[in-house]
């Protein structure tokens, strides 16, 4: 018990005055050019000795020859410049430690909660979120949890006093947690089938009277489950779907083309055995984890590792994430390092991670790339940011935005170093 109550003091005590000297970056006042560097733009075009100039959050020159006169010039000699990475789906700002229920605010009661906003939950205030970006990431899809129906998610920029300042867009999507339809040895296996087509048929019907109320020239009673879903009918909103097998999969198509939803696969570990079936009815996939078993004891033990290369070479539009609970999106990067090894070009790896990123979020018309007229979202780093070694973020920015890189676990490696005269 005593040391239960000290670690729970240190807790406090960290979270009480650690980060306390990071704020939130002022709007950019000055044009600003990166000069000299290898710029990756995102879309796999690659520019040497090039610069980027931007002004009032958006790119407005790329270039080897951009003009930077009147501009702040940043030299990056021998440095490169990437777009700010982007998580695809992710809990940061909901989930601070998950083993203490008051610091997760990331579900809600009840089964069917299409009407659940993450994004009033969002707190920007979150230590994990200093040293996520720290490593590049600058946007993350914020995902609610729980029930089949969980609620909508939410863009946010890694940046902001509250939620109104941090979110970049609103309520992108729903998201459906198809119950497992794993195939197991268990004694109830068959009973536990049972329910989750039970499961997935309530979800069906709840769609059908959706569709039939949303038709209806008024109504007598608001309906709000149902007005929450309005968005994936005009396809304002993307259907994603959690799930990994064929089976699941199949599913998820199904619902797609009874209701005409735009629909994403999040997980999608099987999705390399039909890659021509989700290519032919366009249907994009969000690669959850790196690092982790295959579902089936029969599969390789690198399945999630070649993944990418093989949704690649099949065309089927798909990015990277990282929603690993013990590291939180910060190997995000590190992972589309992995899909290098596995066959992915390391442009491909990076636009994995940010322009497919944003297709798939809808978002690419505002960032995603290095392109004039997009947002200022930019990444500056020492070395290959892929790489675990020298890819060190110098800077960042969004939308134009200089933002302070110091976090926690910085503050503390200084704090001690201090105390134990290390590297004097």
């Amino acid at each position: 018990m005593k040391n239960m109550l000290t670690i729970l003091f240190s807790v406090i005590i960290v979270k009480g005055f650690a980060q306390s000297n990071i704020l939130p970056a002022p709007a950019q006042k000055e044009t600003i050019a990166l000069t000299h560097a290898t710029i990756h733009v995102g879309n796999g075009e690659v520019i040497e000795d090039g610069a980027i100039v931007f002004s009032n959050g958006k790119i407005t020159a790329v270039g080897k020859s951009a003009d930077v006169n009147g501009a702040k010039i940043i030299d990056c000699s021998g440095k490169q410049i990437y777009p700010g990475l982007i998580l695809s789906d992710s809990q940061i700002g909901l989930n601070e430690i998950g083993a203490i229920r008051s610091e997760r605010d990331d579900d809600e009661l009840g089964e069917l909660n299409p009407g659940v906003h993450a994004l009033v939950a969002y707190n920007t205030d979150s230590k994990i979120i200093n040293t996520v970006r720290s490593n590049g990431v600058l946007l993350a899809n914020i995902v609610p949890d729980g029930g089949i129906i969980s609620g909508a998610s939410s863009v946010m920029q890694l940046d902001g006093w509250n939620w109104e300042d941090a979110v970049y867009q609103k309520d992108n999507g729903i998201h459906f947690r198809m119950p497992s339809l794993i195939p197991s040895p268990e004694n109830n296996a068959e009973d536990r089938l049972k329910n989750a087509y039970n499961q997935i048929d309530e979800v069906r019907t709840f769609f059908r009277e959706a569709k039939a109320y949303l038709a209806e020239p008024a109504h007598t009673v608001t309906n709000i489950k149902f007005e929450a879903v309005k968005g994936l009918f005009d396809q304002t909103q993307t259907f994603f779907v959690h799930c990994e097998m064929v089976n699941e999969m199949m599913i998820a198509v199904e619902f797609a083309k009874a209701f005409g939803f735009k629909t994403v696969i999040v997980g999608g570990t099987e999705a390399n055995k039909i890659t021509d079936y989700l290519k032919q009815n366009n249907i994009g996939v969000i690669l959850n984890q790196m690092h982790t078993l295959p579902v089936m004891q029969d599969d390789d033990v690198d399945t999630y590792a070649k993944l990418p290369y093989q949704l690649q070479q099949a065309g089927v539009l798909y990015c990277i994430n990282d929603f690993d609970e013990m590291n939180r999106g910060r190997n995000l990067m590190f992972n589309a390092g992995v899909a290098v090894g596995f066959g992915l070009t390391k442009e491909q790896a990076l636009q994995a991670i940010t322009l497919n990123a944003a297709k798939i979020l809808g978002i690419d018309k505002q960032t995603g790339s290095l392109e004039a007229g997009k947002d200022a979202n930019i990444i500056v780093s020492d070395g290959d940011v892929l790489d675990i070694k020298s890819g060190n973020i110098g800077y960042a920015f969004i939308q134009g935005r200089q933002l302070n890189l110091d976090n926690v676990q910085k503050q503390l490696y200084e704090r001690y170093k201090t105390k134990y005269g290390i590297g004097k």
